[in-house]
């Protein structure tokens, strides 16, 4: 049986992540201590303690969650559980090359924190949007942003579910394809609260930015295949993560395409690791018959290998 490890993306935050296994692990500590010394603040107490306006910040999320989620990993590890493949949701991509040893942790902090701060200075605030269409197929979304555009930006961002999508552009043009939505079928169209367009050409900045940063990191070739969120394909060296990673920026998060990807590779049991269930809920939608599992704390994790038994 082939077990796959997801790690989740923005938006999975929330002050008091990760602090089980801060408590519970001198490993899982020790990376709060070498995260906070790579950012130059105190991680581990923004993390448990907040304020959470400061750990909505972009430039704050990223780190925060990749520590969190690395954390969760090596709660996993001490207690034997090791995937066979590994794939994450945007930002998620980075915990999953860290757990695969492609990119050492502290440098993957520092650069996914440049990383959220190119993001966010990529459009000036209040001219980009993002929104969730749901109940409608891939193409159809495709069509209602080819017919909203006028001119602007809007194109999908995320395909989460064969029929959960997010696009992002400028805000006018969003907001014009949420009203096509809502005319051609679909059931529910809604604005997100986000701080800027992620994954819409509206990053090429940032993406080019990013390029920079990711040039000055040692990479390695993964010790297990990492699932690209790009075109779903295979990382196995260290040749192809940094174009990929560039690329991400401002490409879709092809997220159902990665978790069939895994399908076929083998794998039948997937463990979310880090904050949030939102990749779990997600696999009921992509992956018929897949077993999914969330660990976020210690008794999470307890709960997965009471329930998986031999299955990990």
């Amino acid at each position: 049986m082939s077990l796959a490890f997801v790690f989740p993306g923005q938006g999975s935050q929330a002050v008091g992540m990760g602090r089980g296994f801060y408590d519970a692990s001198a490993a899982a500590k020790a990376l709060y201590g070498e995260a906070s010394e790579a950012l130059g603040f105190d991680l581990a107490r923004l993390c448990f303690e907040g304020p959470e306006a400061e750990l909505q910040l972009t430039a704050n999320t990223q780190p925060a969650i990749l520590t969190a989620s690395v954390a969760a990993t090596t709660g996993l590890a001490e207690r034997g559980v090791a995937p066979a493949i590994v794939a994450g949701h945007s930002l998620g991509e980075y915990s999953a090359l860290v757990v695969a040893g492609s990119l050492p942790f502290a440098d993957a902090v520092r650069v996914v924190r440049r990383r959220g701060k190119f993001m966010q200075e990529a459009v000036p605030v209040g001219t980009g949007a993002m929104a969730a269409l749901l109940g409608l197929e891939l193409l159809v979304v495709e069509a209602i942003c080819r017919d909203a555009a006028d001119g602007e930006v809007v194109s999908v961002a995320n395909v989460n579910s064969p029929t959960q999508i997010v696009i992002a552009g400028h805000k006018t043009a969003v907001e014009r394809a949420v009203a096509l939505a809502r005319e051609r079928g679909g059931k529910k169209s809604v604005l997100l609260s986000v701080s800027a367009p992620f994954h819409s050409q509206l990053m090429r900045a940032a993406a080019d930015r990013l390029a920079g940063e990711l040039g000055k990191v040692r990479v390695s070739a993964p010790k297990i295949p990492v699932v690209r969120n790009v075109d779903a394909g295979l990382t196995t060296s260290a040749e192809e993560v940094v174009p990929f990673l560039i690329r991400q920026v401002a490409s879709p998060v092809r997220w159902t395409e990665c978790v069939q990807r895994m399908v076929r590779e083998g794998a039948t049991t997937f463990v979310e690791v880090g904050p949030g269930r939102v990749l779990t809920g997600l696999l009921k939608r992509i992956a018929e018959g897949a077993r999914g599992y969330a660990v976020e704390d210690p008794e999470s994790l307890e709960k997965v290998l009471k329930e998986v038994g031999q299955a990990v």
